[in-house]
């Protein structure tokens, strides 16, 4: 039997004008700005005068591996099924990079017949929000380097800066350059280097911006650099902040578009979260609250990763509150983190199950028993899945209390997603949490790294590495000491190992490389080998995309 593919899904379907969709999210048109006839900006202020916020659902999952999980598509799926069931609902999901579209990955409209549409303009450039923050970030390291050309007034020290420019692209042939070269006109010969689009300070600090106030005194705080007297130099400083935020200033509008079954979703904003916090905009999950009655989120990688950080670094600055988590598994997964090949995934394998399910367990225990978040298991079901694989499943989460329910959105849309969204109706209505921060911000950066790689990773014990621990000191003379940490690891595992697969044990996680992104009001912490421009694989994506003579496109997934 021959499957469509996505993009095939996508192109079959008859999308609704942004206005219907706008009209149904309860926008007043005024407030709608069309980007073509199906996505559209949306002012903020279309959710004046609505105190009440609706139901937020958060969806994450166990730590990825190559079978797949498939957590943006029971994101959109289970929108769909609450709108099948008859809730309003709005989605607020991240933007895709370019880089991972051309590369390896995927998008991040979802799959199947649970998709955001038109997805080839999500995947693509979309409404230009990624090319401002680039623009934005560039021109900030053009001024700091025109800044030393012109005289150096404010003393820095060229080989103490910290802003890297940045392409929405994997390119690591940019990773390390040298710049400046060419004469004393052609500016200040120094080591540089590239970072992609989506891990810039710039797309964080416009991530966690609630206005474009907020977003300019963010971008002030911005450190690009130190000093020969070690102080630190910010953007305004270098007086680029207006500037800055006139390249940002539409950017800042969350985006419109729809799910294949014509529910609101706003997509906008897309930090990684393996480098960054992960998280789609605080304006586009504020704005989607206060127009529904059920908003369906999602957060980046495992929930030792976008999890953790969307509850202590995006929830803590938006004062936001999950009413209900959903973590999405599939048996496939776990039999992988079980020590199975992926060519080994087809036949039942309850060993490998039960090798494998502790990372499930430990995700769940950590919504439930860290954060004190009522929870529900999304198990992805494959038609190579078995009862008795389910059942384990169903039988290892009930001992802690935890509901399983299976999703089949993939295949069938939201009429897939009825039963789980039956079960977060629930949770959201009849299961109180207690939500609670991992770590609090009084304590001090290590005791914060300490709490998270014990409480959330299960590891015991961090090494701080002797130029990370001078780092520290630095960050908390400097005053940063109060500021929430955003852990830089591996996706691949809860240690800082990407080969240790399930639930490790006893084991350290070193610490690197610490770092202050001022801006964003995080404090950045390097693990492992984390590559901020990550590069193309060996036949990338991008030598399958090709575009017909009437402009359909063809080959992106």
């Amino acid at each position: 039997m021959a499957y469509l593919t996505d993009i095939e899904i996508a192109q079959r379907c008859e999308l609704k004008p942004i206005a219907r969709i706008a009209e149904k999210a309860g926008i007043d048109e005024k407030y709608v700005e069309p980007y073509g006839r199906y996505k559209a900006k949306i002012d903020p202020r279309a959710a004046e005068g609505r105190d009440k916020n609706g139901k937020l659902i958060l969806v994450t999952a166990i730590t990825p591996t190559p079978a797949g999980e498939g957590k943006t598509t029971t994101t959109i799926g289970l929108a769909d099924g609450l709108s099948r069931i008859g809730k309003n609902v709005n989605v607020a999901l991240r933007e895709p990079s370019l880089g991972p579209v051309f590369g390896v990955k995927g998008g991040a409209a979802g799959g199947g017949y649970a998709q955001v549409v038109p997805m080839e303009d999500i995947n693509l450039h979309f409404t230009g929000d990624f090319h401002a923050i680039g623009a934005a970030n560039n021109l900030l390291a053009a001024m700091l380097d025109n800044h030393i050309q012109q005289g150096n007034a404010l003393g820095i020290d060229p080989r103490r800066i910290t802003l890297r420019r940045c392409v929405d692209m994997n390119d690591r042939q940019l990773r390390f350059i040298v710049d400046g070269m060419g004469g004393k006109a052609n500016g200040v010969p120094r080591e540089d280097g590239f970072d992609i689009t989506v891990a810039t300070e710039i797309m964080a600090v416009f991530c966690l911006s609630s206005s474009i106030s907020d977003l300019k005194q963010r971008l002030s705080r911005i450190i690009v650099g130190y000093t020969y007297e070690d102080k630190p130099v910010t953007a305004a400083d270098l007086k680029a902040v207006g500037a800055m935020t006139a390249l940002l200033k539409d950017a800042l509008k969350p985006n419109l578009v729809q799910t294949l079954e014509g529910t609101p979703a706003f997509v906008h904003g897309g930090p990684f979260a393996n480098i960054a916090h992960g998280c789609n905009s605080v304006s586009a999950t504020k704005l989607a609250l206060k127009l529904a009655d059920y908003t369906v989120t999602e957060a980046g990688f495992g929930a030792d990763l976008g999890a953790e950080k969307f509850l202590d670094i995006k929830c803590r600055y938006a004062g936001l509150t999950p009413d209900a988590v959903v973590i999405v598994a599939t048996v496939r997964a776990l039999k992988m983190h079980g020590g199975l090949a992926k060519t080994e995934l087809g036949h039942e394998d309850l060993c490998a199950l039960e090798r494998g399910i502790p990372n499930l367990l430990r995700h769940v225990s950590n919504i439930k028993n860290v954060y004190g978040l009522p929870c529900v298991v999304a198990v992805n079901r494959f038609p190579t899945d078995t009862d008795a694989e389910i059942g384990f499943i169903m039988k290892k989460c009930a001992e802690l209390g935890v509901n399983v329910r299976l999703s089949t959105v993939w295949a069938e849309g939201g009429k897939g997603g009825e039963d789980l969204a039956r079960e977060v109706v629930r949770l959201c209505n009849e299961e109180k949490g207690d939500f609670r921060f991992s770590y609090e911000l009084d304590m001090s950066i290590k005791e914060k790294i300490e709490a998270v790689v014990k409480r959330i990773y299960g590891g015991s014990a961090v090494n701080v590495t002797p130029a990370a621990d001078k780092q520290i000191k630095q960050l908390e003379s400097l005053g940063f000491g109060g500021l929430p940490v955003c852990i830089a690891k591996t996706q691949y595992s809860f240690s800082d190992d990407p080969t240790k697969l399930g639930a490790p044990e006893n084991f350290t996680v070193t610490v690197k490389n610490v770092k202050v992104s001022a801006g964003a009001g995080f404090i950045v912490v390097l693990t492992g080998d984390i590559l901020t421009m990550p590069g193309l694989p060996k036949s990338p994506a991008a030598e399958r995309i090709d575009v017909d003579d009437d402009g359909t496109i063809h080959g992106l997934f």
